[in-house]
């Protein structure tokens, strides 16, 4: 969700090892001490803090507090840099060899081995224990052993077989330090990926007790939790003895949640929280925010995307993609994102963020412009006319005032009715739409998990991914990215790119706007750093004095 210094990863280029910069350190006696305490604006995680089950922020950016992946990504440049992995080696794109650092330990102080990532991704691989990250295992060898398809087709009726194997056939454990990947086909930019979340490792003490560890989550990571709740928020405590490169300056981080984005920057104002993400619309007009705080400001593009999905189970929406193409053509983007954003977000053209490599302007066609005549005549070719909603959720900086200017612009150019609808906060929204209960137009938006147009395609939109909100299926889109996965460098880029294209035929998903990031902080801290990814690096921040 964030520019960023780009540049082509050799990653995964045949008869190559992955290279990195910024290998992983240990510790010494001359590290600084951590010390004092942060708050940091949270929202709720609409699921239990177990990382292959986390795919939203509210619970990633705990997630990312707690865990170290193979792959770190560099908080300036989003540069994937070796974490707990020395190397991650293929000849082919296809075997991947990962030997792993043997410092690593989990905050209860046992070993980080090779087994605590094959096991950890079995689990999450298991049909039955139906993990929302489970897609990004699915090219792994063995994954649609752990997931037979329901003969009957019909979620309502289940009748999907169990398993007859909880293994991917295509781990292997070779050492207590190092482990190989057999995938199903080739993928060049595999070790770009591995510092996602859904890749963490987990302690053998996760087994015995999930829902416990959903609760308070034990990793590897430069921090651990110690108490909280999702309504409340979660403190953290630094690890003592943490040996990755990221090792914390400060003792503790609070993440506070909050429903009303405004009570959050009050708090801001009164020096009683340290960290916001992102400030309220109110507080972008004539830039009041830097006003408000001089000098301790952020104004950054990130590698995050906002759009609107339609949810194309439901009959309204189901093959026709006039009505998706009327609703792009009525929202004025420019007006919007001039008026309710003070031009701190920028009118999308496609649907990959513009930080990453590959990145096409105007992928969408003619359907990311304003032209109500069009509009109406797309609409008029639509077998359903409306009315309609936009669904968003009211805890996120802007949402509504933005849901509430989009259905006033639908409302202009088509003369059919459109209301938002309003969700108290980001989890309930959540969990309708991943029980694909909407009904009309709903908010998306995403912040990019790695750096690469895959990220920004593959989850999203591909048939059955873990982030396909609105069922989205579409045969030519998934063959190329198949085959963009086993391409290296433009090659790849290319293809991508005629992915994004068939994207515009459908216009299932609509894009809004690129975001930029405008943060906040308090008096009380200092080295703040807002990463390409959105989020505050905690590895650098510091209290003053």
């Amino acid at each position: 969700m964030r520019g960023l210094a780009r540049k082509r990863w050799v990653a995964g280029a045949v008869g190559l090892a992955f290279v990195a910069v910024g290998l992983t350190a240990c510790g010494s006696d001359n590290d600084p001490v951590a010390s004092g305490s942060v708050s940091i604006f949270g929202c709720k995680p609409q699921n239990p803090l177990i990382p292959s089950n986390t795919n939203e922020v509210c619970g990633g950016n705990v997630m990312d507090a707690v865990f170290t992946q193979l792959v770190n990504y560099n908080p300036d440049t989003a540069k994937p840099e070796n974490a707990v992995a020395t190397s991650i080696e293929s000849s082919d794109n296809t075997t991947w060899t990962v030997k792993l650092n043997d410092n690593y330990t989990f905050s209860d102080g046992t070993k980080v081995t090779a087994e605590s990532f094959v096991n950890a991704w079995n689990w999450s691989s298991y049909g039955p224990n139906a993990q929302n990250n489970s897609y990004f295992f699915a090219n792994i060898e063995g994954f649609d052993a752990l997931n037979p398809p329901d003969p009957d087709d019909n979620p309502e009726t289940n009748n999907t077989p169990k398993p007859k194997t909880d293994k991917l056939t295509g781990l292997t454990v070779v050492s207590p330090t190092e482990f190989t990947i057999k995938l199903t086909s080739p993928a060049s930019s595999y070790p770009v990926q591995l510092g996602y979340t859904a890749f963490a490792p987990l302690p053998a003490s996760f087994y015995d007790d999930t829902v416990a560890f959903g609760k308070k989550p034990l990793g590897n990571g430069p921090f651990k939790v110690v108490s909280g709740s999702p309504d409340k928020g979660f403190t953290l405590e630094a690890v003592e003895g943490y040996v990755g490169p990221d090792k914390p300056k400060v003792k503790s981080v609070v993440f506070k949640t909050y429903q009303n984005p405004g009570a959050a920057y009050a708090d801001m104002q009164g020096n009683n929280l340290d960290f916001m993400d992102q400030v309220p619309d109110s507080a972008l007009v004539d830039d009041g925010y830097q006003k408000d705080f001089p000098d301790r400001f952020a104004n950054k593009p990130v590698g995050v995307i906002q759009t609107a999905t339609l949810p194309v189970y439901n009959a309204n929406f189901k093959n026709d993609p006039n009505v998706a193409k009327a609703l792009s053509l009525a929202i004025d983007r420019d007006s919007i994102t001039d008026k309710v954003f003070n031009k701190g977000r920028t009118p999308a053209t496609g649907w990959v963020s513009p930080v990453v490599e590959g990145y096409k302007a105007g992928a969408c066609g003619e359907f990311c412009t304003y032209d109500p005549a069009k509009a109406k005549e797309f609409l008029a070719k639509a077998k359903f006319k409306g009315p309609f909603t936009f669904a968003t959720n009211s805890d996120g900086p802007g949402n509504v005032t933005a849901a509430t200017a989009i259905c006033n612009s639908i409302k202009n150019a088509l003369g059919v009715a459109c209301t938002p609808k309003v969700y108290t906060d980001f989890s309930t929204l959540r969990t309708d739409v991943g029980e694909k209960k909407m009904t009309s137009m709903f908010r998306t938006g995403w912040q990019m998990d790695y750096p690469s147009m895959e990220n920004f395609l593959a989850p999203l939109y591909q048939t059955g991914a873990s982030a396909n909100d609105g069922a989205y299926s579409n045969k030519t889109f998934d063959d190329l990215i198949t085959k963009a996965a086993a391409e290296n460098g433009d090659a790849a880029l290319a293809t991508y790119q005629e992915a994004e294209a068939v994207l515009a035929e459908d216009m299932s998903v609509i894009p809004l706007w690129y975001q930029a990031q405008q943060s906040v902080w308090s008096t009380k801290v200092d080295n703040v750093k807002v990463t390409p990814f959105s989020t505050l690096d905690l590895s650098s921040i510091t209290l003053k004095g």
